[in-house]
């Protein structure tokens, strides 16, 4: 009887799940027949858009940092924008003279335009963006929604500078840490704390862990080219634009000082003997070995 019962019970069925397997998505907008085309945002999805969109044409003339960050608050994220520009501008009063001012002259305080922006992104609006924007080659779309895995934070500079760039990496490095990943003993101890706690009957406390912020560097967009992490910090080693033109014009004055040197240690009489050196060192040796004559 009870054999009989129990296959008449209807089987429960499976919920499905929808879970979201991307971050940025370039796909086409889905028309539905009973929506109004083209679609209305809200004003705060049009200005958000709009910023996105400044943002990502801004990346050619000035690089844009990724990052993917977890559990930050609202007092940490004005913490974090703090010793960003403390370190930028800290790495301006320590620059060195640039050759349109070699005078040892304190360099002012840099203006506020010129600090980079730290800003929390919307992964949803920003693929919408990145898939609207014109001029962006469609292969550079498909690497940047590729890279971004879910959560996303942009560090916008207004210019290339690759000291206040590595300047910045290193605050951040030093202000917010990676992870470290739990060790077997660590989750041990944790499992053992649980099963003492637990009472028989009785709903165990809740325990609000204490939030660590995480923040991991993605990749940039530098003049219209995706730099992974890697990338980033080759930039970061490099000079400034002063400092590569000031090694351009060592190059090119090197053999021009090294021939007014010799001219000027070869004065009178001896500018003829070098010259008649520098003609033999010139010829060819003769098959015998012998010296050519003088």
């Amino acid at each position: 009887m009870l054999g009989s019962t129990s296959r008449l019970l209807p089987t429960p069925r499976p919920v499905l799940v929808q879970t979201r397997t991307y971050a940025v998505s370039l796909k086409p907008p889905v028309v539905y027949p009973r929506k109004s085309v083209p679609r209305r945002y809200s004003e705060r999805k049009t200005y958000l858009y709009n910023q996105y969109t400044r943002l990502l044409q801004s990346s050619y003339d000035r690089p844009l940092l990724l990052f993917e960050h977890a559990d930050f608050s609202a007092t940490r994220l004005i913490q974090l924008r703090a010793e960003i520009a403390e370190a930028v501008a800290k790495h301006a009063k320590t620059h060195p003279p640039s050759l349109a001012a070699p005078s040892p002259a304190p360099v002012p305080t840099p203006a506020p335009d010129a600090f980079p922006t730290f800003t929390i992104l919307r992964t949803s609006l920003f693929g919408v963006a990145l898939r609207d924007l014109s001029g962006m080659d469609t292969r550079l779309r498909r690497q940047v929604a590729k890279a971004i895995p879910g959560t996303l934070a942009v560090l916008s500079f207004p210019e290339l500078n690759p000291p206040q760039l590595k300047a910045v990496l290193r605050v951040l490095a030093r202000s917010v840490p990676p992870r470290k990943p739990k060790t077997q003993q660590e989750l041990d101890e944790e499992k053992k704390a649980a099963e003492a706690a637990f009472v028989p009957g009785r709903r165990p406390k809740r325990q609000r862990p204490t939030p660590v912020p995480d923040l991991k560097l993605l990749g940039a967009l530098i003049e219209g080219r995706l730099f992974k992490t890697e990338g980033v910090q080759s930039v970061a080693e490099l000079p400034t634009l002063d400092g590569l033109r000031a090694q351009i014009v060592g190059l090119l004055s090197a053999p021009a000082s090294q021939l007014s040197m010799v001219l000027g240690e070869a004065s009178g009489g001896k500018l003829a003997r070098t010259l008649e050196g520098f003609k033999k060192s010139l010829e060819p040796e003769s098959q015998d070995g012998a010296a050519p004559p003088s």
